[in-house]
């Protein structure tokens, strides 16, 4: 029972230790986009890239956009994909100003 009882704490302390060191958002060592902390993936156009940058601003208060390249479907889909995902980031004080 002993003998048994020593295995089983084993593996499961080597599975919490192998899980449990793992983190769930992947770090910039993966490579890819980040843009205000958020990771946005790998393998992005730079117009992509730009409509996340110009989304992620506006969500924050700046109201940014490129209206030659909202055209462009990465550019426009990086957009709104910035704004949606970057919309925590907005600040807003007790008199309804925006923070920096």
């Amino acid at each position: 029972m002993k003998k048994y009882l020593l295995k089983t704490t084993f593996f499961t302390a080597v599975f919490f230790i192998a899980n449990g060191c793992t983190t769930s958002t992947p770090t910039e060592s993966f490579g890819g986009y980040y843009h205000s902390k958020i990771y946005f993936g790998k393998d992005l156009t730079v117009n992509k890239r730009q409509g996340i940058a110009d989304g992620c601003n506006t969500a924050k208060g700046f109201y940014r956009k490129s209206h030659d390249l909202f055209q462009y479907k990465e550019y426009y889909d990086g957009w709104f994909i910035g704004r949606n995902r970057c919309r925590d980031l907005l600040k807003i004080d007790k008199n309804g100003n925006l923070e920096y």
